[in-house]
């Protein structure tokens, strides 16, 4: 059996330089990597699972109830509205804790969401982060345990985010919007928070039978693509009044990311073929016009919209989903490529830096914010081919941040990352919940209770479709 204390140097000697050199050649391709026993991949799922439950009994002791938990000092934090707490660890936790046949831990989170979540709040509310993080979580909860209370949820929350689409002359949801009155503010918006909505809203449509969810999220997304320049880019940036480009940024990265993954998830989950057709069209003119190489290895820096041209020489930890997302739309050897990028990025630094440099390739900053980015490119370029190379290469992910971000109550965001010791910061994102831990168990084997061949997961690491409901409570117990 592997520990899960395995020492890194060992881990890279497994690998046999898929990890630590990459393939040499052009195309920069992640080598085939050496397969493993089934026993020490369940015994890695054993320990994910196992940390999982540990960090949420201390979020259930220290901060049940609050959006983040700090797990160095043990208190906690509000994500959305200060003072007015929405349990968000607590919902996002909820299918992961499913996943897992946590089942007390899953009926207790579920218990405090029909007792105590109310939305009914005179605050306002970022309207991308409510939609992926709360209406997709009740909508996976629900999904997985049949309660109907959690869906009556989920559409009362979306039912107060349409407010955002409405008042928009373009459909463009603004940013936020107060979920009591239905106020709205900042125009001033972005790919990613106009175009984060079709598969929470196309599923809560086809479970409520309300199809106005769904159109409202298409017509904002189309409308921006309408914008494309003549060579098929977007800019980044947005009015939601106007209905025009903010800037000439085209970006695969922040500010536009989780756009094209539902561009592509539209297809996926719903069979939109038209939206199939603008993700295909997307990615062939994002390969044409914002790839680059430096040193052989391929980036997709900031571009203008127009010509082409870089205009930024950063790219972030967040862009590293995008190698996944090439695989899906069939660009296998461009995602291997582009993930082989963060591979060396984790060679390098062990942890990939949040910012970085991508002629010089360092760290433009210090401290990163707990990403699952990686695992999320590793855990979709495996459905495509079960190939043991991309589990591997999450172990590695998982066990760095085993050593790095494990703190007294939980697993917090790090400081500063040129440090070693590195220095950790006080805080666990909601994402954490939902994302990295769950990416890990499904690429070690803890699938019992999904469905492989049909899985669909949200950007928010949200279970839209795949979950085998007649598993048996407690069936996944060691």
């Amino acid at each position: 059996m592997i520990s899960a204390d395995l020492p890194r140097r060992t881990i890279l000697k497994i690998l046999g330089g898929a990890f630590a050199g990459l393939a040499s050649g052009p195309s920069g391709a992640i080598g085939t990597g050496s397969s493993r026993p089934g026993e020490e991949w369940r015994t890695l799922a054993a320990d994910v699972r196992s940390e999982f439950r540990w960090a949420w009994r201390n979020y259930r002791e220290r901060a049940w109830g609050k959006d983040e938990i700090n797990p160095v000092s043990g208190s906690s934090r509000s994500f959305f509205i200060e003072g007015h707490d929405l349990g968000l660890s607590c919902v996002e936790a909820l299918d992961t804790l499913w996943l897992m046949g946590l089942d007390e831990e899953f009926q207790e989170g579920v218990d405090w969401v029909k007792a105590h979540l109310d939305f009914d709040i005179d605050g306002d509310a970022q309207v991308f982060e409510t939609n992926i993080r709360l209406v997709g979580g009740l909508l996976s909860a629900h999904l997985a345990c049949g309660d109907p209370m959690l869906l009556e949820r989920a559409q009362d929350l979306a039912n107060r985010l349409m407010k955002a689409f409405e008042a928009s002359p373009h459909g463009l949801p603004y940013r936020y919007v107060n979920l009591k009155t239905g106020a709205v503010r900042d125009p001033d918006t972005n790919l990613a928070e106009i175009g984060t909505y079709t598969s929470e809203f196309g599923l809560l449509g086809r479970l409520t039978g309300d199809d106005r969810y769904y159109s409202a999220a298409k017509r904002a997304m189309k409308h921006a693509l309408d914008l494309r320049s003549p060579i098929g880019l977007m800019a980044a940036n947005i009015h939601a009044e106007t209905g025009r480009f903010t800037s000439r940024n085209a970006s695969i990265d922040i500010y536009a990311d989780s756009f094209y993954e539902y561009l592509w998830d539209a297809w996926d989950l719903f069979g939109d073929i038209e939206m199939k057709g603008w993700s295909e069209e997307c990615s062939a003119q994002q390969l044409a016009h914002q790839a680059k190489r430096y040193d052989g290895r391929l980036w997709f820096p900031m571009v203008d919209f127009e010509s082409g041209e870089a205009t930024s020489g950063t790219q972030s930890e967040l862009a590293a989903y995008y190698a996944g997302l090439l695989g899906q739309t069939g660009h296998r050897a461009e995602g291997e490529a582009y993930l082989a990028t963060f591979v060396e990025m984790q060679s390098n630094f062990d942890v990939i830096p949040e910012i970085i440099d991508v002629r010089q390739r360092r760290p433009l900053t210090r401290g990163t914010g707990l990403r699952p980015e990686f695992p999320d490119a590793c855990l979709n370029l495996w459905l495509l081919d079960r190939n043991d190379r991309y589990p591997m290469l999450a172990a590695e992910h998982y066990r760095t941040m085993k050593r790095t971000s494990r703190a007294a109550y939980g697993y917090t965001s790090l400081a500063d990352i040129t440090t070693r010791p590195m220095k950790q910061g006080d805080n666990c994102p909601g994402y954490w919940w939902a994302e990295q831990m769950k990416y890990y168990y499904l690429l070690f084997g803890g699938h019992m209770r999904v469905d492989l061949d049909t899985l669909a997961v949200s950007t928010e690491g949200k279970i839209l479709r795949g979950f085998r409901r007649g598993v048996a409570k407690g069936s996944l117990r060691r």
